[in-house]
């Protein structure tokens, strides 16, 4: 049957990854996700997990890789000084195409910044924050629910497609409490790691790479089982460009290819990745482009401009990376502008304008002082352009 809580977004998120069958944490509690540590040391010996508190945010993400190829579902959670830390490790995790997922709870910056107030400044660092060319799969929720629901579709991402995947929250939804409907873990989808079925001395833990929809693919992945170390199933990974057979591979032609895979796996599979919300009419004159704590301040803007007799919808963005352009491009020719709310400077703004036909269209309505962006702002911006 299920039950239904009320719980703060960052206790729903460990909820999710516990749904999901995240069995192990590493990581060292930082301000706005501390939370999910707590929850973590508390809740996963009792299951049968494993909760590290490492020494800092370098040596977190460095775990979660290891546990992961060891057979472990692995997460880790942090907040902006720490997710800067771990973008080596990260960048790892994308060439050695190793599952996990990393929450990271946003407050404002740069540095230690304001360790306690909301931002949406780490748009732009979970797409482009390690180096080198590479996907990313990032989610956002907006509601306590959402902190839930898109935990568990992180993992299950990571899991489908190898690869490390983001939930990117803030501060204020990681501690805004609300009503959350947990269903019965049988009603729940969970994506199982895939394991290969060849003899141990064919495994290939880059078979992708010689067959670019590998036949040993399962549940329609475009990437090879992952065996776990300490199987009979001995393989090679790192993070040099490698071959099939994970051993280094450093020819023109074979840095091209998996270069191509690591974006393509992702960025050729958008429209099955991305998720979005629409609220409003089905062609409105204004539409509203947003996600996490700003889209639930778009939807009251758009409650009290349609009471001005404006016609305004709300987009709210739970997938940023890949960017969903198909998502964007269906309201193309249809509105008269669409405003951007961000609590940044204008980071996803631009992604937008880069998408949409006629930039000058599109309008920044940002806030970065460590407040929300309030409905009045966003329905009075919406007011002087009409």
């Amino acid at each position: 049957m299920g039950k239904v809580l009320f719980l703060q977004g960052n206790e729903a998120i460990f909820e999710g990854a516990l749904a999901a069958g995240g069995s192990f944490f590493a990581g060292y509690p930082i301000t706005p996700s501390s939370e999910i540590a707590h929850a973590a040391a508390k809740r996963l010996p009792e299951v049968g997990g494993t909760y590290l508190q490492m020494e800092d945010e370098l040596a977190s993400m460095a775990a979660i890789v290891g546990a992961s190829l060891a057979g472990a579902k692995a997460f880790t959670a942090t907040s902006g000084p720490g997710f800067s830390l771990m973008q080596e490790n990260l960048g790892l995790a994308i060439m050695a195409e190793v599952p996990c997922v990393i929450i990271n709870i946003q407050r404002s910056g740069p540095s230690t910044g304001l360790a306690t107030k909301p931002a949406q400044a780490d748009f732009m660092q979970a797409r482009w924050g390690t180096h080198g060319d590479h996907a990313i799969i990032a989610l956002s929720p907006s509601t306590v629910q959402e902190c839930f629901d898109l935990t568990i579709e992180a993992f299950n991402l990571s899991e489908t497609y190898r690869t490390p995947v983001i939930l990117l929250a803030d501060e204020t939804i990681g501690h805004l409490r609300e009503r959350v409907v947990i269903p019965d873990q049988s009603e729940i989808r969970v994506v199982e790691r895939s394991r290969p079925q060849s003899a141990p001395e064919d495994y290939l833990p880059y078979g992708h790479l010689r067959h670019p929809v590998a036949s040993n693919c399962s549940n329609g992945s475009p990437v090879a089982p992952l065996a776990a170390f300490g199987s009979p199933y001995v393989f090679h990974t790192n993070g040099s460009m490698h071959d099939e057979t994970g051993y280094p591979q450093s020819s023109p032609q074979k840095a091209r290819q998996v270069i191509a895979h690591l974006h393509d796996k992702i960025e050729d599979n958008a429209d099955r990745i991305c998720r979005s919300a629409y609220y409003g009419t089905e062609a409105p004159d204004y539409l509203i482009v947003s996600f996490g704590t700003s889209c639930r301040s778009a939807r009251e803007a758009a409650a009290l401009l349609t009471e001005d007799g404006l016609s305004v919808g709300v987009l709210q963005l739970m997938t940023l990376w890949p960017f969903p352009e198909s998502t964007l491009l269906r309201f193309a020719g249809q509105v008269k502008r669409v405003i951007v709310p961000e609590m940044n400077l204008g980071q996803m703004v631009r992604e937008v304008q880069r998408v949409w036909p006629t930039k000058d269209q599109v309008i920044s309505c940002a806030r970065s002082d460590g407040l929300p962006i309030e409905p009045c702002e966003i329905a009075d911006r919406i007011r002087g352009l009409s």
